[in-house]
């Protein structure tokens, strides 16, 4: 993959806390690599307190071109942003950022785009459907985004930051299509319902969504990628539910991740 590894490769970064979990650098690098494109990712492990050193230190990098920004840094870097899409602006996160042509950052968001196109994948039609999301983080807030975008009738969010909850969805229901409100971590009464939370990493975690409510007619999605396949996502499936992980999403998301990237 790095035959031609180099001082003329391109740099771009993933940065999160924690960020041993991720995918992206391998994933990232070898779809440049296939696009035949001379560049490398990255991981940086940075704490939010040291973010705003670490992002400065990059930026004066002349060979970094981009940045993939995961847990928990996604609304600190829209704040970095001197520009920034639509989408990015009406959730106030980004999940990837690229060089302007003066050197500031643009960012954009896909968290949510990607989801739907993995739900959507796995056959599961959102038109006219009632979705649970729990998590209104980063993640969350793009997924709750896509959805109703999506066409989802009713969309339920739990989140225990109550203020991030009620603001995400104040600025969904002005959209004025699908109905957004407070829901709780029972499934009952959803088609979908989705885990946008970093619960299921530890062994120790509660399960995000009540297994006991879960049937078989649901469809049950979740973020993480590590374990491959949380306890969710296996609950639900010897419950015979179709599902989709972490890991399908990100298949998803690094193709418009990547793109974004390139993009001059």
């Amino acid at each position: 993959m790095l035959e031609n590894f180099s001082g003329a490769t391109r740099v771009h970064f993933i940065v999160g806390d924690p960020i041993a979990q991720v995918k992206s650098p391998f994933g990232v690098t070898q779809a440049f690599e296939q696009l035949g494109k001379d560049a490398v990712c990255v991981p940086a492990h940075v704490a939010a307190q040291d973010l705003q050193t670490w992002f400065e230190g990059v930026s004066s990098a002349r060979n970094v071109d981009g940045i993939i920004v995961t847990v928990p840094h996604k609304f600190d870097f829209y704040t970095l942003c001197a520009t920034s899409s639509p989408r990015a602006k009406f959730l106030g996160a980004v999940n990837t950022i690229r060089r302007n042509p003066d050197g500031n950052w643009h960012g954009d968001m896909f968290d949510g785009l990607g989801y739907v196109k993995a739900i959507e994948s796995k056959g599961f039609a959102l038109q006219g459907k009632k979705a649970l999301l729990v998590g209104a983080g980063g993640a969350g807030s793009a997924i709750a985004h896509s959805l109703i975008l999506a066409g989802v009738q009713e969309l339920a969010i739990h989140d225990g930051n109550t203020d991030r909850r009620e603001s995400l969805i104040a600025r969904l229901n002005s959209l004025h299509l699908g109905r957004v409100y407070a829901g709780s971590a029972s499934p009952f009464g959803f088609d979908l319902a989705i885990n946008a939370t970093p619960m299921g990493m530890q062994e120790r975690d509660p399960s995000p969504i009540d297994l006991d409510a879960i049937t078989s007619n649901m469809f049950i999605g979740c973020v993480i990628t590590a374990p491959a396949v949380p306890p969710l996502i296996a609950a639900a499936r010897a419950k015979g539910c179709n599902t989709t992980t972490g890991a399908d999403m990100f298949v998803q998301v690094r193709e418009l991740m990547v793109q974004f990237l390139l993009e001059t």
